[in-house]
């Protein structure tokens, strides 16, 4: 996996029309991979935003699992009922679905959080919640295990 992650996160403004500039970070990464499009999901109670190329390799892994386990299928109906593609603008901006600014409850004020491989996009109010629960929930445990 090379290249750039996505990291950081953003604070920006949606507009009365649910646009929403993406950070110029970001951006840099999309246009490394040759991508204008993101794919928007339902997750969590957030939105998750994958590039298309990274979209495709779930597709691709959907497909590739055995049929009959519930629990994936339900999984694959959620994450994959809730997909829009969502071109790039000019200037750098998408468009976010009703529909999804509805799931996600998003106000005007909205944050963008890399996640490695995707971003989310949270309500700005939801999100610093639930970064207060993680502080307080986090251990060092776990950053133990991940440097050995």
């Amino acid at each position: 996996m090379g290249g750039k992650m996505f990291s950081g996160s953003y604070f920006h403004f949606m507009d009365n029309k649910g646009r929403v500039s993406i950070p110029s970070r970001y951006r840099e990464i999309l246009q490394e991979r040759k991508d204008r499009q993101l794919v928007l999901t339902n997750f969590g109670g957030y939105i998750l935003a994958f590039p298309q190329s990274e979209w495709a390799k779930i597709e691709t892994k959907f497909a590739e699992q055995p049929l009959f386990r519930k629990e994936l299928r339900a999984f694959q109906r959620f994450l994959i009922s809730g997909a829009e593609d969502c071109p790039l603008d000019r200037q750098g901006r998408i468009l976010i679905p009703p529909n999804l600014r509805d799931y996600a409850k998003l106000s005007r004020e909205v944050c963008l959080v890399g996640a490695i491989r995707c971003f989310e996009i949270w309500d700005r109010v939801s999100y610093e919640a639930h970064r207060k629960q993680l502080e307080e929930s986090i251990t060092e445990e776990v950053l133990h295990e991940l440097l050995i």
